[in-house]
């Protein structure tokens, strides 16, 4: 039932429900038969999950720069990065804000390429009017307990509109059984279980009630911190924040953002910045602190410090305030003057 109400408040006709985020990216990369040998094009600020699934699938992903504005992955830097082992562009529409996806869409169709998107932080985000995870071949979410959508475990889900990618991905969930002992597939363990999509099917119907609170809560933000030094996120014309995150930029000491001293490296204004905060009582987060081309575990995939410049200067300088739909304007003016006050 979770799955049917889920296909159509995103206006797709297949809804796949899997054990985890995590597991949506890698099931959906296997069910477009994208696997060793091949690459897969994504940005390197979105935490390790996203990688994790395009090397559990056998592939390697390949490392494209972010929009500085949209903190997503830059379009004009896609096509340059191309090989002809090529398979798939998978964009992360991070924090809770659509990555460009026309721009992304039209370079897979020149090079026939898939486009799979990671919705995993964008429940209910909108790209010119169309729900984000609908947008390409197969779009994949987390029902993790913190997200927009939340359940009270793990839970995942995949998306289409390709009756066959579908079909496939049933199978890959569930050990590649097709009835009774007989396996057509090598498949998985990966189901959403029937608690956690009983607990959804209920908060989906206050989804965008939720949504809508929450950007209320970033505009309030957004208006109070314009005098700061701090950069607030900025919502690209071409579509409809769902502030997942609210996350500002701190300047390096006046200067225009450019490569880090090293990646990784916070600069000392955001750390001056998060321990005043931490020591006033408010919590804040750094998502994502190391990008992930630079973390150890894949250091292996030849990407280093500088192949890209904007990603890696940016987390340095990136802060999670306080964010969720009942948050307390007073909590949020509170906030906003700390920030305004914390000493140069």
């Amino acid at each position: 039932a979770f799955e049917e109400e889920f296909a159509s408040y995103l206006g797709v006709s297949y809804a796949i429900g899997v054990g985890s985020g995590t597991e949506a990216l890698h099931l959906a990369l296997r069910a477009l038969d994208i696997g060793a040998g091949d690459e897969v094009i994504t940005a390197p600020n979105a935490g390790v999950p996203t990688v994790a699934a395009i090397v559990a699938a056998g592939a390697k992903p390949v490392f494209v720069d972010i929009h500085p504005e949209s903190y997503n992955l830059d379009p004009s830097l896609v096509e340059p990065a191309l090989t002809l082992r090529t398979r798939a562009i998978l964009p992360v529409h991070l924090y809770g804000q659509a990555a460009d996806m026309d721009p992304l869409l039209a370079i897979a169709r020149r090079h026939g390429l898939r486009v799979i998107e990671d919705a995993c932080q964008g429940h209910g985000a909108a790209y010119r009017g169309r729900k984000v995870g609908s947008l390409g071949d197969a779009g994949c979410f987390s029902f993790y307990p913190t997200k927009n959508l939340g359940c009270y475990g793990d839970g995942g889900m995949v998306v289409t509109q390709d009756p066959k990618v579908a079909a496939r991905l049933r199978l890959l969930r569930n050990y590649g059984k097709e009835d009774g002992y007989r396996h057509s597939l090598r498949g998985f363990n990966s189901r959403l279980d029937e608690v956690q999509a009983a607990v959804l099917r209920v908060k989906l119907r206050y989804l965008d009630a939720w949504n809508q609170e929450r950007r209320k809560r970033a505009s309030l933000y957004t208006e109070l911190l314009r005098e700061s030094r701090l950069a607030p996120p900025q919502e690209m014309s071409y579509g409809e924040h769902v502030y997942h995150l609210y996350v500002v930029r701190t300047p390096l000491r006046g200067r225009t953002p450019g490569p880090p001293l090293h990646s990784g490296t916070p600069s000392p204004d955001r750390e001056r910045l998060q321990e005043q905060l931490t020591a006033a009582g408010v919590g804040t987060m750094v998502h994502y602190p190391i990008v992930t081309h630079l973390q150890e575990a894949y250091r292996d995939l030849g990407q280093g410090p500088g192949s890209c410049p904007v990603a890696e200067a940016y987390a340095g300088q990136i802060l999670s305030l306080p964010m969720y739909a009942e948050l307390e304007e007073e909590s949020i003016r509170q906030v906003c003057r700390m920030v305004l006050e914390a000493p140069e």
